[in-house]
């Protein structure tokens, strides 16, 4: 998961709580770690879970999640989350939504000592006058539309600069306490 997105989430969140806490109303706690031990603290079972239906919040506890725990209003959550998407670098994996290509003119900014470097990326570039710049062509592939992303192909768009993937958080289920020990659990898909 990236951290400095879900930073930038914490402080939201925080600073809701600090606005909401003159009125003594919200906490929120954002809750990102071992899905095990999510699972076990909510419950995996009726007779483990800590309140009823957190086992169906336990049991969709897979893969990058986390947890919200919250006062603040629903649509006030949902609305934040639907507008949230910022850019982000790509992963290796990914599939690229567009071609990016670097020209001589991107290459020549970077320092002599990154040649070696480049050239360990698949990026054909060599040392003239003083500068690097790219051997035998003006511009250079990195990636094509539709194509799934190398790591060394990541490492490139991150030096260069290209953003192509989006970051969001999409939200899965809510569970909404009801009194002490009931609880009413929803999908949001």
């Amino acid at each position: 998961m990236r951290s400095n997105k879900f930073k930038a989430i914490r402080l939201h969140f925080r600073d809701e709580d600090e606005v909401a806490s003159i009125a003594q109303e919200s906490q929120s706690r954002i809750l990102l770690g071992k899905n095990k031990l999510l699972q076990i603290a909510l419950g995996r079972n009726e007779e483990e879970e800590y309140s009823t239906n957190l086992r169906k919040v336990a049991k969709l506890t897979t893969g990058s999640v986390g947890l919200l725990f919250t006062s603040l209003p629903e649509n006030d959550v949902e609305a934040y989350f639907e507008s949230l998407a910022e850019e982000d670098f790509a992963r290796a994996g990914s599939v690229s939504p567009r071609r990016v290509v670097v020209t001589n003119e991107e290459v020549l900014n970077h320092p002599v000592s990154m040649v070696e470097q480049f050239r360990k990326l698949g990026l054909p570039v060599e040392v003239q006058n003083g500068s690097v710049a790219l051997i035998g062509k003006s511009d250079h592939a990195i990636c094509k539309e539709g194509e799934t992303l190398s790591a060394e192909a990541c490492k490139l768009l991150v030096h260069f600069g290209y953003q192509l993937a989006e970051f969001k958080v999409k939200l899965v289920c809510r569970w909404s306490r009801q009194d002490a020990t009931d609880g009413e659990f929803e999908m949001l898909e």
